[in-house]
């Protein structure tokens, strides 16, 4: 079968691509632009193989992830069908509004109910490596507040290097899906210089410095406590300042 043959669409393979995506992904594009509309039958396995000039097991592994996305389905007896786009779902953590006190509670609860875990399990888990990381990131924070510095992704990178210390991807996954906004003064003080008063940030200090010993002795229980002690004391600070108090947050 030659593929000069002018009626046929041949896949001209790009760098890194193999046969099979790119035949996926030009049927996908035909889907998306309405060429094919949803309802419509995909041409036969014969059809496709002549069009493409690829053999039939590539036609059929290139169907095959179009299945897997929900693109298309067989119908047995009649063909590839185009199926109706997939309906999109609201991502979670995508209905925050970082500018309300209110949500910024609504987070810290639900880190609570996380993190105090992922520094029980980093305690207990650990490599030297990890734990060289979370100090080195505590210096960083340490440091930057010690210059009047914005800190609060330095705080994050904090809490990431917690939660990878637990050796369960999942914690670092949860924390990035919010982002570095699960920092409430960050979120709070968006568009602004960030910088928050030498009295709070030595709070912070200290609290983090108890999460910190406790996850590099192995001591679970007591980082366990210490991360619940300072969520927990966020959440207390936040709610003063729902009530219309002037505390840092």
């Amino acid at each position: 079968m030659s593929a000069t043959t002018s009626n046929k669409s041949t896949p001209h393979k790009t760098a890194g691509k193999t046969l099979v995506v790119t035949v996926r992904d030009a049927l996908r594009a035909q889907i998306e632009s309405g060429t094919y509309q949803p309802g419509n039958r995909l041409p036969s396995e014969a059809q496709l193989t002549r069009e493409f000039d690829v053999s039939r097991t590539v036609v059929r592994e290139a169907i095959a992830a179009l299945r897997a996305d929900r693109l298309v389905e067989p119908r047995q007896g009649a063909g590839i069908f185009v199926l109706d786009p997939p309906q999109s779902h609201d991502l979670p953590f995508q209905n925050i509004d970082f500018v309300r006190i209110s949500s910024m509670i609504e987070l810290l609860e639900l880190r609570t109910a996380v993190e105090v875990e992922a520094a029980a399990l980093a305690a207990t888990r650990r490599s030297p490596s990890q734990e060289e990381n979370i100090i080195d990131c505590y210096r960083d924070l340490g440091n930057l507040a010690k210059a009047g510095a914005p800190t609060s992704q330095a705080d994050f990178a904090l809490h990431l290097a917690i939660a990878d210390a637990t050796n369960n991807p999942r914690f670092r996954e949860f924390l990035s899906m919010i982002g570095p906004s699960v920092i409430p003064r960050r979120a709070l003080n968006e568009g602004t210089n960030e910088r928050a008063s030498q009295t709070y940030l030595k709070v912070i200090d200290a609290e983090h410095e108890q999460i910190v010993a406790a996850i590099l002795e192995g001591n679970e229980a007591a980082a366990r406590d210490a991360m619940r002690h300072h969520l927990k004391g966020s959440q207390s600070r936040y709610r003063a300042l729902l009530r219309g108090s002037n505390t840092p947050g």
